[in-house]
């Protein structure tokens, strides 16, 4: 695991035009000085002296608190972090909802077991280790399986891809080469189901010192050995941009005891919820789709689509009744997959219990045919069998309050999930999950709950810019 604060230099026309540069503790204690004064951004420079950038931070700073939160808004920092778990990812994503950056896709990058962190920096137990790396090893070999049979299907009947006919057709080197692409994120988007969540990935986020303090604050403040570690390597970097926000960034009580009674309730809700593991795959089953809509006060049905009368494109503005709606909506269990990708969405509350309550792996993808795709169903019916294996051992894990149970899921392994936002982000997030390029998997997810959406406000489909999800 590796953590490196990456500072902003002055682009050369900046350097040209005599704009000025500042740290980012500069830049925040400069923007502090105008809440006490109206002096003008050339007086407060006048101040800084420039063969002493960290001394003028304080002499700029002596009449505000630096540890007020509204302060710590106005640092910058970006960090890259290589080499966490994709589990811990997702962690970081939802304690994180608003910061900008990006994550290592495998929709797009093959994983190889080789990337699988250590059980030992996982906090595995020693006992179990030898059976948590036999169990990984089988879920990327499934994985490599799965790879090769969602390959060969694109290679046989090219039309599931849903390429275009003119691109299928074009011969030219530029054009196969896009199709070939094509293909192969194709069948990245089905077999990454069977990819362990202890397989390593990379994260870039830029956010606030405010943010990241906050963020330490949480991964050292947990029981999970990957989180304090992250915490600990956040906590150095943070020094470099933010020394005086240091001394912040520390467990607490509050974050630990929280932390801990949230563990509680879901191994409570492990002990309690029965599990059909007996399906072999629940593409209809499992992710029932669910939608509870609260219209303000003297908004209509007729209201909402007059709200969308100039929505020309998912970035174009809507009315407030829209703004205003409050909209909660998600799924009674969905892949691990799906729920990492529909996290990142900025707006409102997420909400996932991590309870494993079964495991998909895109059974459903392959066409009903009497002849040689029945084979390829068997095989990955066989193949499926360690994924399951791996979310019921997980499972068991978690009932026995044993808080590593998450390192032995696989991105396969089906949780609920949930958001509450407002009517505008819900329309945003369905336009855009639905739209170009978009992850065959949420954007029927996102069509389900659009489905209840419809039933309730019919006026409002043909204003709305449900996608195809065709590939880019």
């Amino acid at each position: 695991m590796k953590v490196t604060q990456v500072a902003v230099c002055p682009s050369e026309a900046s350097k040209r035009a005599g704009r000025p540069a500042l740290t980012p503790e500069l830049l925040a204690a400069s923007g502090a000085r105008y809440s006490r004064n109206n002096e003008g951004l050339d007086s407060i420079l006048s101040k800084i002296d420039p063969n002493n950038l960290e001394k003028s931070v304080d002499s700029i700073f002596r009449m505000v608190d630096y540890g007020h939160q509204s302060i710590a808004d106005m640092v910058p920092v970006a960090m890259f972090i290589d080499g966490i778990s994709i589990w811990l990812a997702y962690y970081v994503w939802t304690l994180c909802p608003t910061a900008g950056g990006q994550e290592s896709s495998t929709r797009y990058i093959k994983i190889s077991v080789d990337g699988l962190i250590p059980p030992e920096n996982l906090g595995i137990r020693a006992e179990d280790a030898g059976e948590w790396r036999d169990l990984m090893a089988k879920c990327f070999q499934a994985y490599q399986a799965s790879l090769k049979i969602w390959e060969e299907l694109a290679t046989e009947n090219p039309a599931l891809m849903g390429i275009p006919r003119s691109l299928l057709d074009d011969k030219s080197d530029s054009t196969q080469k896009k199709v070939n692409r094509m293909r192969r994120n194709y069948a990245f988007d089905r077999a990454r189901y069977f990819l362990p969540v202890g397989a390593a990935t990379n994260v870039m986020i830029v956010m606030s010192a405010r943010g990241w303090v906050s963020l330490c604050q949480h991964l050292l403040s947990h029981q999970m050995p990957e989180c304090r570690c992250l915490g600990e390597l956040i906590r150095g970097e943070l020094e470099f941009s933010a020394p005086r926000m240091i001394k912040h960034a520390r467990a607490t009580e509050s974050n630990q005891q929280t932390i801990a009674h949230e563990f509680e309730r879901l191994v409570r809700r492990a002990k309690l919820e029965p599990v059909p593991w007996d399906r072999p795959s629940s593409p209809d089953v499992s992710a029932v789709p669910f939608l509870s809509v609260m219209l303000p006060e003297g908004v209509s049905e007729a209201d909402l689509a007059k709200d969308l009368a100039y929505h020309s494109n998912r970035y174009a503005p809507v009315g407030n009744g829209l703004q205003r709606t409050s909209v909660r909506f998600g799924w009674s269990a969905i892949g691990f997959a799906e729920i990492r990708d529909l996290n990142r969405h900025r707006t409102g509350t997420k909400y996932s219990p991590q309870v494993p309550t079964g495991f998909y792996f895109a059974l459903d993808q392959i066409p009903a045919n009497p002849n040689a795709l029945d084979q390829k169903s068997r095989s990955l019916l066989q193949e499926a069998e360690v994924g399951r294996s791996a979310s019921q051992k997980a499972r068991r894990l978690l009932k026995n309050g044993e808080p590593t149970y998450i390192y032995w899921t696989v991105l396969g392994t089906e949780y609920p999930f949930e958001h509450t936002t407002t009517g505008d982000k819900f329309i945003y997030e369905a336009e855009l999950r639905t739209g170009l390029g978009a992850h065959y998997r949420y954007a029927k997810h996102l069509r389900d709950v659009l489905t209840l959406w419809y039933q309730r406000f019919p006026s409002t489909k043909s204003l709305i810019l449900e996608g195809s999800g065709e590939p880019e």
